[in-house]
């Protein structure tokens, strides 16, 4: 384990890092508060907004599996290593209602091991290369891996934004649209997957995507595994906490508190689905989280995600780890990655995250290492 002293400089250095980059990007913008009860109920009749998205919630929650429900989907397209497919959520932006996802398959197929396949989620605002890398390391191991363009990223982006501000915004309504059609195209991927003959099917999210990610993991039971990085607890605390989200907080806190955002955002946040999980086939789960304030995984959800986990033993497969103990793992395994290939102890590692989650950190149930 890494020193008080080692941890607390590097704490800072990662802080420090972080608010530089943040200050890198010139072209946050703070958009007007909105409502958007449009993008939640066809016909709103000029109810309270507040009163509507109290019901949204309340039913959205009840009945989650018809929230999350996926349509069926007929027309994919695989054009070289691209696949659309219509998503199914409709938005006044056409760009966005095509689906992407690029493919990388497995440049060996594992011998005798089931085929398989890994559904693969970048962080908000990401590039085309985000995250390609790790789609390749995948490759290495025998697997496939299909890296799904999120909702407004990309070729998805409509003209009047340089930023994926659509997905996560000052519009309440939308982005709740946004993220049910982030997760809905996510379970199209993965029905995709099952009808390529994959055997097994797992799932890595970062930041946004290991929200979006876990969200399709509990609606989802053709996810076999599920690995979660910088994940976040609430959405709403996300904008309320982390630094490069600021721009989106100064939108809203005017109009509304972040108790009544999170209300209105918990169907599509993570912890509340927690319980759904104990309804399902037991499955390996690896989250990662982050104490410091600045990241995604905010002050509030870290706690709450030990708590709702507690509250769930039967998940037997699953625990939570910190920033400090994520630092000091990567600091044993690169000690004893001398001497291996450049590319070696990265792959070795996803290999054995993928083979037995729990046991690559030596961590038992109730115990949080960092």
């Amino acid at each position: 384990m890494l020193t008080t002293t080692e941890a607390d400089v590097f704490g800072r250095w990662m802080h420090a890092r972080e608010i530089a980059h943040t200050k890198r990007d010139d072209n946050r913008l703070v958009r007007p508060f909105e409502w958007g009860v449009e993008f939640i109920r066809n016909h709103p009749n000029g109810a309270d907004p507040r009163v509507v998205f109290r019901e949204h919630t309340a039913q959205a929650m009840a009945r989650s599996e018809e929230f999350y429900a996926l349509p069926q989907i007929n027309d994919w397209q695989l054009a070289g290593d691209q696949l659309t497919w219509t998503s199914a959520i409709t938005t006044p932006s056409a760009e966005n209602n095509i689906a992407r996802a690029r493919l990388f398959p497995a440049r060996r197929e594992r011998k005798r091991k089931p085929r398989a396949a890994v559904v693969v989620l970048p962080q908000w605002n990401a590039q085309p290369d985000s995250h390609v890398e790790a789609c390749r390391i995948f490759n290495g191991l025998g697997m496939t891996a299909l890296r799904l363009t999120l909702p407004y990223h990309e070729v998805r982006r409509p003209p009047e934004l340089e930023r994926a501000d659509y997905l996560v915004g000052s519009n309440i309504g939308r982005t709740i649209q946004s993220m049910r059609q982030a997760v809905l195209d996510t379970r199209a991927a993965v029905r995709w997957l099952q009808g390529q003959e994959f055997e097994r099917i797992g799932i890595l999210g970062t930041s946004i995507g290991s929200c979006i990610g876990f969200l399709a993991f509990a609606h989802e039971p053709l996810i076999d595994v599920g690995v979660f990085n910088h994940v976040s607890g609430y959405v709403a605390d996300v904008v309320w906490q982390g630094i490069s989200t600021q721009h989106v907080r100064a939108g809203i806190e005017t109009d509304l508190t972040v108790d009544e955002l999170r209300e209105y955002w918990t169907p599509i946040s993570p912890v509340p689905f927690i319980p759904r999980l104990r309804e399902m086939k037991q499955r390996p789960i690896r989250f990662i989280a982050a104490r410091s304030r600045s990241g995604v995984a905010a002050v509030r959800p870290l706690h709450h995600r030990r708590n709702a986990l507690e509250g769930n033993r039967r998940l037997e497969d699953c625990d939570v780890f910190s920033k400090a103990f994520v630092i000091s793992t990567a600091k044993r395994l690169r000690n004893k990655a001398q001497g291996w290939p450049r590319s070696g102890y990265p792959g070795q590692c996803v290999d054995l995250i993928w083979r037995n989650p729990v046991r690559v950190a030596g961590s038992n149930w109730g115990r949080y290492p960092g």
